[in-house]
Formats: structure tokens, sequence, C-alpha cells
């Protein structure tokens, strides 16, 4: 993972940052990459209930608060309200909400938009992604991020940041060749990286 670089020490972090940084050292993942102020932040594999906690760590160690998509049927009593708190956005996992289009229309109303999302969908493995990122990152021209926790590495943070094309098949490939070695935490739930839209061809 040579290709990765940490943000250098900067002495003016919030507490939270200070503390994220901290807690991911004492649970043993080193943090790489930098975070945008701006664009779509897919994070995969998505195999274990602690991804979220880790996503939580990486967004306060680098001083972002990005909206987060979850699945609506997490948003019961107490944790919804900590997760709108966090910025969390409900998603219906049936779709049919509306839920691109709401999103392309506030990204292109802020000066920050970012917006973070695990695309597998669920922590099983399953053959395809969903493409909502996708075609959010079409419809509004904002850059896609590269997210990922590592568990036989015990690394965690971001990779490269890609403009899509429009061409599906490329634009994927690219996003295929980085999360070749990215294992999660339980990699035996790793999900295929693959839109259905490719095999629509």
């Amino acid at each position: 993972m040579a290709d990765e670089k940490t943000d250098p020490p900067v002495a003016g972090r919030s507490r939270h940052a200070r503390f994220a940084r901290w807690a991911l050292g004492r649970v043993g993942f080193r943090l790489v990459g930098t975070f945008p102020q701006r664009g779509i932040v897919v994070g995969a594999p998505h195999t274990s209930n602690w991804d979220f906690v880790l996503a939580v760590l990486v967004f306060w160690a680098h001083d972002v608060h990005p909206r987060v998509l979850v699945k609506t049927e997490m948003f019961w009593w107490p944790l919804g309200p900590f997760l709108r708190w966090i910025g969390a956005v409900e998603t219906d996992r049936r779709g049919g909400t509306g839920l691109v289009e709401r999103l392309a229309t506030e990204a292109a109303a802020a000066d920050r938009f970012v917006l973070a999302l695990a695309p597998d969908g669920t922590r099983r493995a399953v053959d395809h992604w969903k493409s909502g990122f996708y075609r959010l990152a079409m419809s509004t021209g904002l850059p896609v991020t590269l997210a990922f926790a590592d568990g036989p590495s015990k690394t965690v943070g971001t990779g490269p940041t890609l403009e899509m094309t429009g061409d599906v098949t490329v634009d994927m490939d690219r996003i295929r060749a980085y999360y070749t070695d990215k294992r999660g935490i339980r990699p035996e739930r790793a999900s295929a990286v693959r839109l259905r839209e490719e095999d629509a061809g």
C-alpha cells in the first residue's frame, strides 16, 4: 500500500480529530490518505458492523462531517438521533424514493458537499454494488474518492480520487483495480466490485 499517504500532523486539529486519531491507534489501525472537501466517498468492502465505527473515526480524524447514507432500519431510538447528529441520511434499500435527485440538488446548491456511502449496501457478500454513487457522480460532476478498511493490514482511510467518465466499464475497472488488495474486516463477506449497468452493456 505504498501509494497511500498519511496527512502530516497538524497542531490545530480539533478535539474530535485528536480523539479519533488516538482511538484508531488504540485499536491498532493505521490511518492513511486525505479527505476531500467536496465529492462522493465510497467505502468498501463493507463486511462488519465495525466499518461504521471506523468510518466515523476517519471522518472525525480529518475534521470532515459528510452526509452519510444509512439504511432506514438503523434509525431506531436511541441510535437514530446520534446518526442524524453525525449527518446520516436515511436511505430505503428498496429504492424509488428520489434520493439521488434530492442529493444532486443539495450538491449543486452547496459550496462544500461530501457524501459518504457503502455501495455494497449490506455486510453480506453480494454480486453487485448499488449504482447510486455512480449516477450521482454523473449528474453532479462530483469526483469519487475511494475509502477502505483493511483488516489483515490494520489500515483504514482513503485512496485516489477519480473523475467518472460515463464509460461505466472503464470507470469500474479503475475502481476494481484499487480494491483488489482491500479485504475488509471480514474478508469472507466481501462483495463483487461490479454494477448491474455493466452487465446490461
